[in-house]
């Protein structure tokens, strides 16, 4: 059974209230999630739900040339493949650990007998549905529309959030798959960033230095986002 100061630790478990959290404690697996760890593959059947205890997972599209385009990321705040309904599913998207962390996972068939009996359940998964989807379009249209610039200030303090950290674990060759672009084009804009005295680079991760500086360099998704996600979640 999972132990309350875990679920606690993930914001969705915990906005459910004790008769919803003992309908899904039971059944509730804690492990860790390295680096790298796929979740969910493309094209395959949903099994599982994933709730972040730390760390954060990106959501990414593989296109037919085996290259990546992250549309989201989750971390503490939520979950991978929480969704109501009838089943099965096949998944869209390929999620795989790009923070390492911790996480609880459930089975699809028992969180989904959960939600059947939990009005609940089904009402927090669905706002956050709401939010993941806001995410997802939000991003695709930050790829479309912004500078790199911007839009790598805007992943690094995504990742700063979920990390709660301000150094992260990353390199270059991640960066340039999550963003769409060129290792080279990340390396020379991680190197503008570092003039400004907003980041300082190291050999395999990034450490923020100037926050504030960092939300101000970072385009307006960043912010658009959070805002989005506190009216869902006004609590």
């Amino acid at each position: 059974m999972a132990a309350a100061a875990h679920l606690a630790s993930n914001a969705l478990l915990a906005r459910l209230a004790r008769p919803d959290v003992d309908l899904l404690a039971p059944y509730l697996k804690t492990s860790e999630l390295p680096k790298g760890q796929v979740l969910q593959e493309v094209e395959t059947t949903v099994e599982h739900v994933w709730f972040p205890l730390s760390g954060m997972v990106s959501l990414v599209v593989v296109k037919p040339d085996g290259s990546l385009v992250e549309t989201g990321v989750v971390g503490r705040e939520g979950a991978v493949n929480a969704m109501i309904g009838t089943g099965p599913w096949k998944s869209f998207s390929r999620a795989i650990v790009q923070l390492a962390g911790a996480g609880m996972t459930i089975s699809m068939a028992r969180f989904q007998e959960a939600a059947r009996e939990s009005e609940n359940i089904r009402s927090v998964m669905s706002r956050y549905r709401e939010f993941l989807l806001d995410q997802i379009q939000q991003t695709a249209a930050c790829n479309a529309l912004h500078s790199l610039d911007t839009r790598l200030a805007r992943w690094l303090l995504e990742g700063q959030d979920r990390a709660q950290d301000n150094r992260i674990s990353l390199t270059q060759e991640f960066l340039s798959e999550m963003l769409g672009v060129r290792r080279t084009s990340v390396t020379s804009t991680t190197a503008k960033l570092q003039a400004r005295g907003l980041i300082q680079q190291r050999l395999g991760e990034i450490i923020i230095r100037d926050l504030e500086g960092l939300q101000k360099a970072a385009c307006d998704c960043y912010a658009t986002l959070r805002r989005h996600s506190a009216e869902i979640f006004p609590d």
